[in-house]
């Protein structure tokens, strides 16, 4: 190890090449690098697809495992190639071992990847679930937008999954269009405890919709939230 005193600025032999290592270890590392490459490829190929789409919280630990293995195995002198060999070997076996647990407990599969949970459900926030979601309403609404989400009364279910992802079940498009939250950025920022105008009005905070009168307040019936915003009633396009 170099002290202080014994470090050279811009020296590019220590820049590029390793104090502790001759010049020639370059070679090694190509070496190190082809055969980690062929353990992640192997790896990749016993997870199957599933294994390179969206990843659960259970897949990412396995990537970022393995992805710690052959970065070592990869640049240091060091770090034995039988070691990342053997450290692919267990996180491969452990990622079939705990498929196999997946599939036949429902419990263990719940806790290890985690399972759908309603967010909406008739264009109603569900809070319960949603405060136990590290989720902000901003982000959801964001997500909504991007599967042209107009207003929450549009939304007949709407699952996040265990990947992180968003499910949406949308009402028929022959029913008769339900007044919801909008979620424009631009009217959402528009909420207001006195309703200029008489009309329908949906809460800021989980989307219930009701009358109000001219100059009116009220206090949500579903989440006790006085804040409101006018109802949108526009029919979805496909």
């Amino acid at each position: 190890m170099l002290l202080a005193a014994d470090i050279k600025p811009f020296d590019w032999d220590r820049i590029l090449f390793s104090v502790d290592a001759p010049p020639l270890f370059l070679l090694e590392v190509v070496f190190r690098c082809v055969v980690t490459y062929l353990l992640m490829l192997g790896a990749l190929r016993v997870t199957g697809r599933r294994g390179v789409r969206q990843l659960s919280i259970f897949e990412l630990s396995i990537i970022l495992g393995l992805g710690s293995a052959a970065g070592d195995a990869m640049l240091y002198h060091d770090t034995p190639l039988l070691y990342a060999v053997v450290v692919f070997a267990v996180v491969t076996g452990l990622y079939l071992l705990f498929n196999r647990l997946t599939e036949r407990f429902t419990k263990f599969s719940d806790w290890l990847e985690g399972k759908p949970v309603l967010l909406v459900e008739n264009g109603l926030i569900q809070l319960e679930n949603f405060r136990k979601q590290n989720l902000t309403q901003k982000e959801l609404f964001g997500e909504l937008r991007q599967l042209q989400v107009e207003h929450l009364g549009q939304v007949r279910r709407a699952y996040i999954e265990a990947t992180g992802n968003l499910s949406i079940f949308f009402f028929d498009e022959q029913e008769p269009v339900r007044p919801g939250m909008p979620i424009w950025p631009e009217r959402v920022e528009h909420t207001r405890k006195r309703v200029e105008e008489a009309g329908k009005y949906a809460c800021a905070t989980c989307g219930h919709v009701q009358e109000l009168p001219r100059g009116g307040t009220a206090t949500c019936p579903n989440c006790q939230a006085d804040r409101w915003i006018p109802a949108s009633e526009a029919r979805r396009v496909a």
